[in-house]
């Protein structure tokens, strides 16, 4: 399967930049039928029964804008941390390569130490006082590359949903986004059950796809953990035919990398798990999520659970009707093709 097989044409000023003044006051397109509607109508949406899978990881401000001694430029944008004591794996960005050993400062007692190299991808030990509160005091949200502006106040609160609980990750799950505390109250009033699990969203949800063959690509891996309650109470909502709904497509890969047995297991793990059309799903039924990039491979996962053409044809009504785009953009509602 081809990458260019997912190509598509968007104007630039459909690319959200900024929220919307209300969390729920985005637009939402129910892919049967092209029905436009709003999130907020979502508790009419819900199907009695319905478990609704939301992700509470939580985004920490990982970008760190620093200097070198000798006073260049460099960016860290925190990925994971690597087990031992303020130890993290990073990406540097700088004008010249970053040295073993390099020593970079953030402010007068916060900087980070190079402890190993490879392509962009470094170790760095943090070294402050209280590295935490040093990484939230001096950190920057990571947002998009696509909102090219700085970050703002309103982007700790807005760029985080109302329920992200565990710290982990450096990108949103951007679908959650939209979620009020009175919106899942009408929804629940409506019928459906919403269950957490946790996946730390890594930045392979941005970056492009380099190969021109999807059977090339290698998905950057993510920690996620499902609890044994989570796990007993989805596999008796499939037992019983209700519908598990995935908000978003980070809650989606948690839940089939999880699930490749045919039963989804609790736990701990980690995925790198590819979903392309034709990949045979084994527990989600429907999605809600936001509309993504070309050529991105979570373009080829909605077109895999609702099939290419179809989804082709709903972004093709989204730009037609100047639906917003990517994470602060509006959402999409579609259901599994089956057959």
């Amino acid at each position: 399967m081809q990458v260019a097989d997912f190509n598509f044409e968007l104007p630039e000023h459909l690319i959200a930049k900024s929220p919307m003044a209300q969390r729920d006051g985005a637009r939402l397109l129910c892919l049967e039928g092209e029905q436009d509607r709003m999130i907020r109508d979502l508790p009419k949406l819900v199907q009695e029964g319905d478990v609704w899978v939301i992700n509470d990881t939580k985004v920490i401000p990982a970008r760190l804008m620093g200097k070198k001694e000798s006073g260049g430029k460099v960016e860290i944008l925190l990925l994971e941390p690597q087990g031992e004591d303020h130890v993290w794996l990073a990406w540097g960005k700088a004008n010249k390569p970053l040295q073993v050993g390099a020593l970079i400062h953030f402010s007068a007692s916060f900087s980070a130490k190079i402890l190993s190299r490879e392509g962009k991808e470094v170790r760095v030990l943090l070294l402050a006082d209280d590295v935490g509160e040093a990484i939230e005091q001096h950190g920057h949200m990571p947002l998009p590359p696509y909102i090219d502006r700085p970050d703002s106040a309103e982007d700790k609160q807005r760029y985080q949903t109302v329920f992200a609980e565990h710290q982990g990750a450096v990108a949103a799950p951007t679908a959650g986004l939209h979620f009020t505390a009175a919106l899942m109250q009408a929804m629940q009033d409506a019928g459906a059950t919403f269950v957490r699990l946790t996946l730390h969203v890594g930045p392979g949800t941005f970056q492009p796809v380099q190969v021109e063959d999807t059977a090339q690509h290698q998905m950057h891996e993510e920690a996620y953990v499902i609890s044994k309650q989570v796990a007993e109470t989805i596999q008796q909502a499939k037992k019983t035919g209700r519908r598990i709904v995935a908000v978003g497509t980070t809650s989606l890969r948690a839940l089939e990398a999880a699930s490749q047995s045919g039963t989804l297991l609790a736990g701990a793990g980690r995925t790198d798990i590819f979903i392309t059309p034709g990949y045979d799903f084994k527990m989600v039924d429907a999605l809600l999520t936001n509309f993504h990039l070309p050529k991105s491979t979570l373009l080829m996962l909605v077109a895999a659970l609702a099939g290419k053409d179809r989804v082709f044809q709903a972004y093709q009504h989204a730009i037609a009707q100047a639906y917003r785009f990517y994470s602060y953009g509006d959402a999409m509602l579609l259901t599994r093709k089956r057959g």
